[in-house]
């Protein structure tokens, strides 16, 4: 063994370390993977022979029968006492077995992409210790999908494992097993929701039930806030008022990060923590640039009037991140050393609790600019049309914030200790020093 790998292994036996080189193959093909896209890994790498292959499912006598190309297999059907759903537990063969993807415009149950760490922590703990909770999943299109679990199975695979305990539910809700299975990753889990994730299931699921309501035939007017008080009045949305203006928000913040134009969003992290490549976090973006620019709650304009301007709106925030991706974060190389000028003014202007005090200050600058008085318009600067002459004022406005000169103060300056303080402490150091929502106008530091 060379002497890089030899160090690399520590004290992991030699198979340990073999399969922690594979899983670090497979997590480099890409940035959100999930148990759909290591059965295929495997599939290549010819551990398996297939998968997700098609099954047909009768019930009889209080049995439901599965029938696939593996053969014939009776199980005892069960009722949930609460929902009335059908379902069975059954040691399942990995080629019936498949991952609750969003696929072809369907939504997909499963809730989180895989976590290297865990799998790899699970797949040395599964080595010694039984399996404690079946995967869970349902058959949808006469394929078995699994939601709940594709950690464990993950770790299973990597085991050489080819058979998986499962619960399976026949024919469930989809929006209330949905909402289920949300709740028990967020609230009720011990591992909580990737905050992208979270925004990407919600915003989704929300989005859906969004286009009903303004595809709705009836005379009255459509609104946001017509649509939320239609949820509240609607006897299948088992959701607080709280829970609701969270999926909006995440409905939102979907519409931006998945806008194709939006370039920035190759800088978001999945994760809840920034890394050198992926210097943006969803936290970070929601308490700063949304947080300023993105007007939040539900409004009241008539949707098929002119004075509905949401996607003018979004398509402006999409603008302003462009700018800053044009100006600045188009040069972030995250293998640059610590002594590249360049590389620390981004990481200084990017930093989590930086981004946070500077959108309040850019936010104040472009209300100027547009000639924005009035509280309402203030609070939601960016819910109108937009002229080409008005977002050539925004970019010089953010030009004078990329430029300011502390951005390029030498290797652990003040800046630097600063940045560690609270968001209010931040603004009121960058305020002193010079940057100032004047300044960011044309005005002289």
């Amino acid at each position: 063994m060379c002497q890089v790998h030899n160090q690399a292994k520590g004290t992991l036996p030699l198979g340990d370390f073999r399969v922690k080189l594979r899983l670090d193959k497979f997590f480099a093909s890409g940035d959100r993977l999930t148990l759909k896209h290591l059965l295929r890994f495997l599939k290549e790498e010819k551990d398996i022979t297939g998968f997700g292959h098609h099954i047909v499912s009768s019930i009889y006598e209080e049995k439901v029968q599965i029938d696939s190309a593996s053969g014939k297999n009776s199980y005892i059907l069960y009722t949930c006492p609460t929902t009335g759903w059908q379902y069975f537990y059954a040691t399942l063969p990995v080629d019936l077995l498949d991952s609750d993807d969003e696929e072809d415009n369907n939504v997909g149950l499963q809730p989180r992409f895989l976590i290297q760490d865990k799998v790899f922590e699970l797949f040395r703990h599964f080595q010694r210790h039984p399996v404690l909770q079946p995967a869970i999943g349902r058959i949808h299109n006469d394929r078995i999908l699994l939601f709940d679990g594709q950690h464990k199975v993950a770790a299973l695979l990597w085991n050489g494992r080819k058979e998986y305990e499962c619960k399976i539910y026949l024919s469930p809700d989809l929006r209330l097993l949905n909402q289920t299975n949300i709740a028990a990753h967020d609230k009720y889990s011990q591992t909580r929701f990737y905050s992208s994730v979270m925004v990407m299931k919600l915003g989704s699921e929300f989005g859906m039930d969004f286009k009903t309501y303004t595809n709705s035939e009836d005379d009255g007017v459509k609104s946001e806030a017509g649509f939320m008080r239609f949820l509240s009045n609607d006897a299948n949305q088992a959701l607080s008022k709280g829970e609701r203006n969270k999926r909006f928000r995440s409905y939102l913040y979907n519409s931006v990060l998945q806008n194709p134009d939006n370039r920035i969003t190759r800088l978001v992290s999945s994760g809840n923590r920034s890394t050198d490549d992926k210097p943006l976090t969803l936290d970070m973006l929601s308490k700063s640039i949304f947080s300023s620019f993105l007007y939040t709650e539900p409004v009241e304009d008539d949707m098929a009037s002119d004075k509905y301007k949401r996607d003018k709106e979004i398509a402006n925030v999409v603008a302003l991140m462009n700018m800053l991706d044009d100006l600045a974060l188009v040069g972030w190389n995250s293998k640059a050393g610590a002594n590249d000028e360049y590389q620390r003014r981004l990481k200084r202007l990017f930093a989590s609790k930086s981004i946070m005090a500077w959108s309040e200050l850019l936010s104040s600058a472009v209300c100027g600019e547009l000639k924005l008085v009035d509280k309402d318009d203030q609070a939601r600067p960016f819910y109108r049309e937009l002229l080409q002459n008005d977002l050539d004022d925004i970019k010089m406005v953010v030009e004078r914030l990329i430029n300011w000169k502390l951005w390029s103060s030498v290797a652990n300056s003040d800046i630097d200790r600063t940045l560690s303080d609270n968001k209010s402490a931040v603004k009121d150091w960058m305020r002193a020093h010079g940057l100032t929502a004047g300044y960011l106008m044309g005005a002289p530091e």
